[in-house]
């Protein structure tokens, strides 16, 4: 699996050959969470990835992106975030033994077991995509215990990385978001927009699920509490939540599970501002 000692690693090689690098902050144990930034001009999309831990292919899927980008310079600004939950990360790749005296809490949190590959939440056992200020805590999985998922915190943004990730959002003002999870191969983009907001990100999803044949989703499913649903919500911008990986695949997901969704579409955050630009969005 991809780890968060991997990315460091990335992030440093990157920087040394000329990217701009940086943390939008730190997680609930310490551990940075980086940010690469590649392009330049007028306008900003943020990419995510890696909120939920045991969805770490989809931050090797931004990174891979970040490479594949990094010879084209692009001609808008573009900030990934390609692990917001290190701790998360950490907790899923080496397991309780990495959190010294919260081993015990961690893995009575797992249900006694020693086993993490299926947490998705960060090492407070909140999941950090419901931790978001919209909504917060109506969500149909919605669960209010800590635990491996669904846990939506003691109050919106109780977490450090999810503040993070939103003061780091609101500094950068970027005219488009894109969160990689994983899996299922589908796109949302609707909370709650109207009239015209909702006729530029209804356009906006469609041209991504065309890109990359992922299904689009109508409506919310029931979920609330994200970062796209906050983007939407707080921020009046397109946001959307893309799942990678076919459903052939089951967690925990090997690295070779996002293969075919990258040899599809390496570059999206591009051509999405692109289409935003070539269509009057901006």
């Amino acid at each position: 699996m991809y780890t968060y000692g991997e990315l460091l690693d990335d992030v440093n090689y990157l920087t040394r050959e000329g990217a701009e690098s940086g943390h939008i902050g730190a997680s609930r144990y310490g551990r940075m969470i980086p940010y690469i930034r590649l392009g330049g001009g007028s306008h900003s999309v943020i990419v995510t990835a890696g909120i939920h831990a045991r969805e770490h292919v989809s931050s090797l899927f931004a990174v891979k992106q970040i490479y594949k980008m990094f010879a084209s310079v692009p001609d808008c600004s573009v900030y990934f975030v390609p692990m917001v939950n290190p701790d998360g990360n950490v907790l899923v790749s080496e397991g309780a033994d990495a959190f010294g005296f919260d081993k015990k809490r961690l893995t009575a949190l797992n249900g006694g077991g020693n086993d993490f590959s299926l947490w998705k939440a960060n090492a407070a056992g909140v999941d950090l995509n419901v931790n978001f200020d919209a909504l917060w805590g109506t969500g149909v999985s919605n669960v209010r215990t800590a635990g491996p998922e669904n846990y939506i915190g003691e109050s919106p943004f109780s977490e450090p990385e999810t503040r993070a990730l939103a003061e780091f959002t609101r500094k950068i003002k970027p005219v488009l978001t894109l969160s990689y999870h994983a899996k299922g191969r589908e796109i949302y983009y609707e909370f709650g927009q109207k009239g015209d907001a909702l006729l530029r990100d209804v356009k906006i999803a469609e041209y991504a699920a065309l890109l990359t044949g992922y299904g689009l989703i109508r409506g919310t499913r029931g979920s609330a509490g994200g970062y796209k649903d906050w983007c939407v919500s707080a921020l009046g911008i397109p946001s959307l939540t893309v799942e990678l990986v076919g459903d052939s695949y089951s967690h925990p997901l090997p690295d070779k599970s996002i293969n075919e969704d990258f040899a599809r579409e390496p570059l999206l955050p591009l051509k999405l501002y692109r289409y935003m630009e070539q269509n009057g969005f901006l």
